[in-house]
Formats: structure tokens, C-alpha cells, sequence
């Protein structure tokens, strides 16, 4: 009964992953919409979206880090 409750834990923490990839895919698109409307400005924008790329990535990490806590504790 208890591993069961472990692998819906763990299962339930890995939803926080859907977040991540949908602010991954945000952001990137985010960045392709500027750099059409202004060509100039490219370099400010990526930089920006590297930081947002790496913002929703560690929010990935940390339910997944918490899911494999649950299981494995």
C-alpha cells in the first residue's frame, strides 16, 4: 500500500514537468515572434530567452527532484 502511494506521489510531482515544457515553448516562440517584428533587436531577445529557457528548466529539475525524493524515500 505504501510503494502504491509512493508511484502516485511520484507521478503527481512529474505534472509539475507539463509546466515546463508549455513555459519552454513559450518562451522560444516568444522569441521567434520578436525577432520577426523587429530583426534588430535579436540579440537583446535571446538573451532574455536563455534566461527564461533556463527559468522553466530548473522548474522542471525541481519536480522532478522532488518526485524522485517521494519515490525513493
Amino acid at each position: 500500500m505504501l510503494q502504491a502511494a509512493k508511484y502516485l506521489g511520484a507521478g503527481l510531482a512529474c505534472s509539475g514537468l507539463i509546466g515546463a515544457g508549455a513555459g519552454i515553448g513559450l518562451v522560444f516562440a516568444a522569441l521567434i515572434t520578436a525577432s520577426s517584428r523587429n530583426p534588430e533587436s535579436r540579440g537583446t531577445a535571446f538573451g532574455y530567452a536563455i534566461l527564461g529557457f533556463a527559468l522553466a528548466e530548473a522548474t522542471g529539475l525541481f519536480a522532478l527532484m522532488i518526485a524522485f525524493l517521494v519515490l525513493y524515500s
